[in-house]
């Protein structure tokens, strides 16, 4: 290999190391874009607008260790069983692999669970999985944050 082959080899490989960290980046932006979509779906009471965003197999565990399915989850928020008055979700990153991405972060929240009003603070996790063109919700764990001493 001359030398100036090595160089276009190394360019080579940066410029692959760019377009790959631009396309990581791109679905990270992505991915916090839908993860605004989905709360504010919940919150707004927009049953549908939820459902568009999950995966058929879609594994929603709360934060009391109960798991709905994605069909289990949409009745309860069509039954008003759940009802998100305020949610804050920060992000404190996104880890993609491949046609996964899994969001690190939080969620605090103010809502009526069957009929009880509550406040949660807790750390949560998301997976997100792409399918064709469009990301889907495939499953979500909370952990309740200690209380503060």
């Amino acid at each position: 290999m001359t030398p100036s082959n090595s160089n276009n080899a190394s360019n080579s490989n940066a410029s692959n190391g760019n377009a790959t960290n631009a396309a990581v980046a791109d679905v990270e932006s992505t991915i916090r874009a839908l993860e605004d979509t989905r709360y504010e779906a919940v919150i707004a009471g927009d049953v549908e607008a939820f459902a568009a965003l999950a995966h058929p197999e879609l594994a929603y565990t709360h934060s009391n260790a109960a798991v709905d399915t994605l069909d289990s989850y949409l009745e309860k928020l069509r039954s008003g069983f759940y009802v998100y008055h305020r949610i804050e979700h920060p992000v404190d990153r996104i880890l993609v692999s491949g046609n996964t991405a899994v969001v690190v972060g939080e969620m605090h929240a103010d809502l009526t669970a069957r009929g009880v009003r509550k406040t949660l603070a807790n750390r949560s996790l998301a997976v997100w999985m792409r399918e064709g063109d469009h990301w889907l919700l495939l499953a979500y764990q909370p952990t309740v944050l200690p209380k503060e001493a």
